[in-house]
């Protein structure tokens, strides 16, 4: 158990708020980034990835937005990137903030690429990882996303055992907020949970250092896997 709880204390702190990112359907993202002299293609690349979440990118221009985020601005997350170049790294960090300015998400990325355009892409990437896939809820005017008293019940997983057709895991809850799953006989879990603000909606810590979200969904548990190209796919346990 000792391991169990080195990993759990790892949690990236940046991930605190990283479920509310995907709350957003719309995100606006400026033409140029303020802290930047040149492009450097940062705002195709992160308009890529976003669409490539399934977020709807809006430009700066609210003239151009749909009438869904023209009524309501806090429909709309905003995005922005800096920069945070050192003399050894490219480094930038994401912003995500709501309509009251409040800041959503936090993620830092860095690059050894010495050469600017490509290092500062490279390092646009590591920070996106922590965007997880937009899954869109009703969000109140001058608002934060409305509360989980007023969204539809979940079904929590009541079994011990789980499977997604390659790999049988066991749930092993370790207090009210965290529980874990794990190989029998494994002493590094597959992934560690730990609650959120957010009914059912989990940090989680996998195996292999990457840190995600997961969640409950008709009794299964899913997790958000972080792809090498920037793209999430779901993965799901069936209880046994």
């Amino acid at each position: 158990m000792k391991k169990i709880s080195v990993l759990m204390l790892a949690i990236c702190s940046t991930m605190i708020f990283g479920q509310k990112v995907s709350d957003y359907k719309y995100v606006s993202v400026p033409a140029k980034f303020e802290t930047f002299k040149d492009n450097f293609g940062l705002e195709a690349l992160l308009t890529k990835t976003l669409k490539g979440k399934k977020y709807e990118v809006l430009s700066a221009n609210k003239d151009q937005w749909p009438s869904e985020a023209k009524g309501n601005a806090c429909n709309v997350i905003n995005a922005d990137v800096l920069n945070d170049k050192n003399l050894f790294r490219n480094k930038v960090i994401l912003q995500f903030k709501d309509c009251n300015n409040k800041l959503i998400l936090e993620s830092k990325g860095s690059s050894y690429i010495k050469e600017f355009e490509e290092g500062l892409q490279d390092a646009l990437q590591q920070a996106l990882i922590k965007v997880g896939m937009s899954n869109p809820v009703e969000i109140l005017p001058a608002q934060n996303p409305v509360s989980e008293n007023n969204e539809a019940p979940s079904i929590a997983p009541v079994a011990s055992n789980y499977s997604n057709g390659k790999l049988n895991l066991q749930k092993i809850q370790i207090d009210g907020n965290q529980f874990i799953l794990a190989k029998t006989g494994d002493s590094v879990p597959f992934a560690i949970f730990t609650g959120t603000s957010k009914k059912d909606v989990f940090i989680v810590k996998l195996a292999d250092k990457n840190t995600t979200i997961g969640y409950f969904e008709n009794g299964n548990i899913v997790i958000d896997i972080p792809n090498t190209d920037g793209k999430v796919s779901k993965e799901v346990f069936v209880g046994k």
